[in-house]
Order: structure tokens, then C-alpha cells, then sequence
């Protein structure tokens, strides 16, 4: 096993198999290579014998101890003049100490098997039958190399070969393997990660677009996808408390401005009964009373969807009645209130919710613009939509709550509670469109912007004048 690799990595099953069928290929090339080699090696060594028998049978030089020398020094076989008659043989190119100790019957026994050994050294016997003046037999010896030395002569080329392949691939394919698995390894601590809840991190990819970087692109896709289902999940369930919530403090205070409303109304007649002058404090606090119930409307449009039926807004009647139930407040902070009345547009929708979301916006105008300050409310419709839209010469919200405005309870107000954006955007939601904002010219500009389809008709547009 290569070092350092456990068995249970991705590293060890890639590695091993790999380096294992490259090592089994190599032992079958060496195998291949040892018997070819062993049997070309015997092949060639008795042709040449055949060749070298076949020369001395065409031959006429006598087979004198120099002639047979020299064939010796040429062709690497040892000579042996051979007449099975006698005792001894005769000359050879064999040194004389060696020579001695053959023997005829050595050589009959030799030539039937066809191999002898003189001095340790193995040797193949050929026959030849030189035609000199003298007729005689010649042993043709060719030595026999060790099977295992001349196996490895064949084969340590292709040794060599198998051994700088692995010496190269081992550790190229470790090292690709290896990175491999780091990747992997990132991607599942991303999705142990993931499954411990930490939703919406990105893992950056390799930058190849392989199998493992479209795996990387999918996860980062699940992790974006379950972090917006969480967000939406935390957000409906906070909606539907908020909406709870919202229900139960409008019902409430819908009962005390009922009955703050009656007692008003009573208290009014008695003064009308009682002096010729009525008393403007009493109009005052009917129309504060009016405001009331427009936040209480829009705090039910936070609850159970509203069961009232859409219908013709003319947008002109809608911000006068704004403009007119936030007077009191307005002249109170000192704030200088313009809308842009007539637009001619009418819409589908239902009046009192998108009172109650311009009333919020306008309140929250006014207070943004503080005394001497400038609250514009206007309806405008371009390109199938309609705006309606507050803007204010305030400084704008806190730049630490901007990516969440809208949100409940989100507020830039020591005092506030953070429900009129959310009211607003509520209402938007409602009509199908949305609630917008932006800066432009140091003013702060909200609008409810609604789609084509709550557009019913326009009649002529007149040019605009501001009402206060």
C-alpha cells in the first residue's frame, strides 16, 4: 500500500486499483518479454551452431589446435575433433587442463542428450563432419548463458521502463487524487454545514467546470434555495403573529374610538344646545379620531386578508382625503403639505386600505421633514402603472436599516414601532404591485407603484396644481 494513504479514502481507492492494474500490466509485460526472449535466445543460439556445422561440413582445412582457435575467437564456440573409435579426442580448442578431462564416453553421453558441462560451464553439442585431407567428426560446443542471467539481460529495459513509470505516476496520481479529495472534502464540510443550518454561503469553485464544480454549483444552488425558503418561512411566520397580533390590537382600539367617537358626539350636540359658537377643539379631535381609525385600517390590512370588494378609485378623491386627515398633523409639526391634484386617473382597488398605506406614508413623511420642512404627495401614471408616491425633504432613513425597510418593527425612530412601511407594503402587496423608495435631490421619495391591470381609465389630464 503507498505510504500515508489510508484504505478508506478516496485517495486509497483511486490510487490502488489504479496502481495495481498498472503493476499487474507490467508483470505481464515482463513475463511476455522473459519467455520470448528466453525462447529467441535458444533459437538464435542453435541456428548459429546449425550455421557454424554447416560451414565445417563445406570445409577442406585440416582442423589443426590453431585452426580450431580461431574459430573459436570468432564465433564463441569451443571445437573438439571427435572420432568415436578412440579413447581420447582429438584436438580441441578447449585450454589443455580442461581438455584432459573429457572423455569419449563423456562425449557420447553428451551427444545424446545434447548438452555437456566442462568446467562448470553448460554447453549445447552440435555435430559437424569437416571434408579436410583427413575426414573427421567435429563437436561444435556453444556455451549456454545462465537462464536467470540471460532473462534478466532481456529484461532489465523493460524493468527500467515500468520502474520510471511508477516512479512518475505513484505520486502524479496521489497528488491529482489528493486534490480531488480536498475538493470533495470542502463540499461535504459545506453540506454538513448546510445541514447544521447555515444557509446561504457560497463555496467558490475550481474555475475547470468539471463533474465536481457543477457538484460545487448545485450545492451553492440548494444553499441559496433552502436560505431564501428559510427567510420566506421566518417571514410567514412573523407575518402571521404580526397579522395576530395586528387583528387583535386594531379590534381594541376600534372599540375605544368607537366610544371616544360617541362621547364626542354627544358632548358636541350638548355645546351646540348650550352656545351659538361651536367648539373647534371638538373638530379637532374628530379628526384626530380620523387618523386613529385610518391606522387601525391599516393594521387589519397586517391581519386576515380584507373581504372588500375592489372597486373604481378616483386618485384625485384619495389624496384629498389624505391630505385633508393628516392636517391636523401637519400643522402641528409645522410642515407644509402640497399634493398634485387633478391626475384623472382611476383605478381597482380598495379605498380605504390605500388611504390608510398613504396616510402612514405621509405621516411618517411629515415627521421625517421636521418644522419648515416639505411633504409632496402625488399620483402619477406612465407606462401602464401607477405611482403613488410621498416624498419628503427629510434625511432619509438610517443608512443600518435601508436593506430592510418594509419589514415590521423595523424602525430609524426612537419611538417608533416600525408598522407603516410594513402596512404600506402590505397594501401594495394586496394590489399586486409594490413599495419602492429611493433618494433623488435630498429628498426621500416612497411610492406605492401598481400594476396595469388595477388601471380602470383616465380621462383628461389636467395640468397639475398643489392644494393645501
Amino acid at each position: 500500500m503507498c505510504p500515508h494513504v489510508r484504505p478508506d479514502t478516496l485517495t486509497a481507492r483511486l490510487v490502488l486499483p489504479v496502481v495495481g492494474l498498472v503493476l499487474a500490466g507490467v508483470l505481464i509485460n515482463v513475463g511476455f518479454a522473459a519467455w520470448l526472449a528466453t525462447r529467441r535466445a535458444t533459437t538464435a543460439a542453435r541456428e548459429r551452431q546449425e550455421r557454424v556445422a554447416a560451414a565445417l561440413s563445406e570445409s577442406r582445412v585440416a582442423l589443426s589446435p590453431a585452426v580450431l582457435d580461431a574459430l573459436h575467437a570468432l564465433t564463441g564456440s569451443h571445437f573438439l575433433v571427435w572420432n568415436p573409435t578412440s579413447r581420447q579426442p582429438g584436438a580441441a580448442s578447449f585450454p589443455a587442463e580442461e581438455q584432459a578431462a573429457i572423455t569419449n564416453e563423456m562425449l557420447a553421453a553428451a551427444i545424446e542428450a545434447g548438452r555437456i558441462e566442462i568446467a562448470g560451464v553448460r554447453y549445447s553439442i552440435g555435430v559437424a563432419r569437416a571434408q579436410g585431407v583427413r575426414p573427421e567428426g567435429v563437436l561444435v560446443l556453444t556455451p549456454q548463458k545462465p537462464t536467470l542471467a540471460a532473462t534478466l539481460e532481456t529484461l532489465w529495459p523493460v524493468l527500467a521502463v515500468a520502474a520510471g513509470t511508477l516512479a512518475v505516476f505513484v505520486p502524479l496520481a496521489l497528488r491529482t487524487t489528493r486534490s480531488l479529495a480536498g475538493r470533495i472534502t470542502s463540499v461535504e464540510r459545506h453540506v454538513d454545514r448546510i445541514a447544521a443550518g447555515e444557509f446561504g454561503q457560497q463555496l467558490a469553485d475550481a474555475g475547470s467546470r468539471d463533474e465536481v464544480d457543477r457538484l460545487v454549483a448545485g450545492v451553492n444552488r440548494m444553499s441559496t434555495t433552502l436560505a431564501s425558503l428559510r427567510t420566506s418561512l421566518v417571514t410567514g411566520e412573523r407575518q402571521r403573529l404580526l397579522g395576530q397580533l395586528a387583528a387583535g390590537f386594531a379590534h381594541e382600539l376600534r372599540n375605544a374610538i368607537t366610544g371616544a367617537r360617541l362621547a364626542i358626539d354627544v358632548h358636541a350636540r350638548r355645546c351646540t344646545r348650550s352656545s351659538e359658537t361651536a367648539d373647534e377643539s371638538l373638530a379637532v379631535a374628530t379628526r384626530q379620531l380620523a387618523i386613529v381609525e385610518e391606522e387601525v385600517r391599516g393594521l387589519l390590512a397586517l391581519g386576515k386578508p380584507t373581504a372588500a370588494a375592489r372597486g373604481p378609485v378616483a386618485v384625485d378623491d384619495l389624496l384629498a382625503a389624505v391630505r385633508d386627515l393628516t392636517a391636523p398633523r401637519r400643522d402641528h409639526a409645522g410642515v407644509r403639505l402640497e399634493c398634485e391634484v387633478p391626475t384623472g386617473i382611476t383605478l381597482l382597488g380598495r379605498p380605504d386600505s390605500l388611504r390608510a398605506a398613504l396616510v402612514n406614508l405621509v405621516l411618517n413623511g411629515i415627521e421625517a421633514a421636521g418644522r419648515g420642512g416639505v411633504v409632496r404627495l402625488t399620483g402619477t401614471s406612465a407606462d401602464g402603472r401607477i405611482d403613488l408616491a410621498v416624498e419628503d425633504t427629510g434625511p432619509g432613513p438610517p443608512a443600518a436599516i435601508r436593506a430592510s425597510l418594509g419589514e415590521p418593527f423595523v424602525t430609524g425612530k426612537p419611538e417608533g414601532i416600525g408598522l407603516g412601511l410594513a402596512i404600506a407594503k402590505a397594501v401594495a402587496e394586496d394590489h399586486g404591485g409594490t413599495l419602492a423608495w429611493g433618494r433623488s435631490h435630498d429628498r426621500t421619495r416612497f411610492a406605492i407603484s401598481l400594476p396595469a391591470e388595477t388601471l380602470k381609465g383616465t380621462s383628461a389630464v389636467h395640468p397639475s396644481r398643489p392644494c393645501a
